[in-house]
């Protein structure tokens, strides 16, 4: 696992969070960061994925 697999996973989880308390006190400001944070969360680790598998592979076939 690397540094964007994890950073990805956390913004998930404050994205997921911001959602929630903007869903709970009817803020919708709150609720679209979360959002965007989420999705950005699913970019890093998307990338980060990516980058992991590049490098198994090269591991494979060198």
């Amino acid at each position: 696992m690397n540094k964007d697999q994890v950073e990805g996973v956390g913004k998930q989880v404050k994205g997921k969070i911001n959602e929630v308390v903007g869903n709970a006190t009817d803020d919708p400001a709150q609720e679209a960061k979360g959002d965007m944070q989420q999705a950005a969360g699913k970019i890093q680790k998307g990338a980060g994925d990516v980058r992991e598998d590049l490098k198994d592979s090269v591991k494979k076939n060198p």
